[in-house]
């Protein structure tokens, strides 16, 4: 499986929307420091992942929710308490 996840810091409170073939491992790098996009951020939680069969479709996804200002925030809309919750 392949997936689209949104993490939140709980340091400043911002997104960041990333794909991965193994979910677990990526949300501990980020939380380790290991990415260098995110490292002055940690902690983070996940707030939110799709699944995809396809590693395209996830960075098809991944991507759409990056350029596609409406995507995101139709996706914020949707799961509003999740980004609200601690």
């Amino acid at each position: 499986m392949f997936y689209t996840y949104l993490i939140k810091s709980k340091k400043d409170g911002e997104l960041y929307i990333g794909s991965t073939d193994n979910l677990r491992r990526r949300f501990q790098e980020h939380n380790k420091g290991l990415n260098r996009s995110t490292k002055y951020r940690i902690p983070f939680e996940l707030v939110y992942y799709e699944a995809y069969k396809s590693e395209k479709d996830a960075r098809d996804r991944e991507h759409n929710l990056k350029l596609r200002t409406n995507a995101l925030n139709q996706l914020k809309r949707i799961i509003t308490k999740s980004l609200k919750a601690n």
